[in-house]
């Protein structure tokens, strides 16, 4: 699914935050370096920012409580912002959210960035209000986030359950982007992560150009639903304010 000659690589350290405006047809590939990563992450549309990730349609129109291969992430007007095309880890959490300070602190304690520069204890929810600022988007904009790499499953009873034993090394995923999106993003600790010290487990990250859609697209005929997001997505990129690419 990447085309290598034409690719970009970076690695984020862990407890860090970034955000990026990703083109339609472009391949985002995340990679668990270490085992025990956690990667938040959000979309919107960068020419429409209302228009932005929603996890409870993901979910139902998939039949699904966890993200994997074959799974499209869809925003809330019924356009697919990306598939996911890869995926060794198999299980991916989208109803946790992210920690905030409080959280943080109680979990880890407290270091602030005046005293412990870049050591300081980050939390998922600040990282994601930083990152949208830069956009024009603030507290009221943020929705319900994928967290890659965290499997979360829950008992009869709906407890949730953060499995630790999941995470491994080299564990990866890549997603296809299916229209222009702004991705905002954040290595900071699961909300329900039991780890005794503050994780900081690093994650790869690499772009490239994507192979074109193909009829027997996995993502695309995984569900009727996928069919018809597909479609609003072309149309969108054909009809829209603006096209992919431009």
């Amino acid at each position: 699914m990447i085309d290598d000659a034409h690719s970009y690589d970076t690695r984020i350290d862990g407890g860090k935050h970034w955000s990026l405006r990703v083109r339609g047809g472009t391949s985002l590939r995340l990679t668990d370096l270490e085992g025990g990563a956690n990667v938040g992450m959000l979309f919107y549309n960068p020419q429409n920012p209302l228009e932005r990730y929603n996890a409870p349609d993901t979910l139902k129109c998939q039949h699904t409580f966890k993200l994997t291969r074959g799974h499209c992430l869809y925003s809330d007007m019924g356009r697919i912002f990306c598939s996911i095309v890869e995926d060794s880890f198999g299980w991916h959490d989208t109803v946790c959210g992210s920690a905030d300070r409080r959280l943080v602190a109680e979990r880890w304690g407290e270091r602030r960035y005046q005293q412990y520069r870049n050591d300081w204890t980050q939390n998922g929810l600040d990282a994601f209000l930083v990152e949208a600022g830069k956009y024009g988007l603030g507290r009221r904009d943020l929705a319900a986030n994928v967290n890659w790499f965290s499997k979360v499953a829950a008992a009869e009873d709906g407890t949730l359950a953060f499995d630790a034993a999941a995470a491994r090394p080299g564990a990866s995923v890549g997603l296809r982007f299916e229209m222009d999106t702004l991705v905002l993003l954040h290595t900071c600790p699961h909300p329900l992560d039991p780890a005794a010290e503050y994780p900081r487990r690093p994650v790869g990250l690499s772009l490239a150009t994507a192979a074109p859609l193909a009829a027997d697209d996995e993502c695309l005929n995984s569900r009727p639903e996928n069919g018809r997001g597909f479609a609003n997505t072309w149309l969108y990129r054909c009809c829209g304010t603006g096209r992919a690419g431009e």
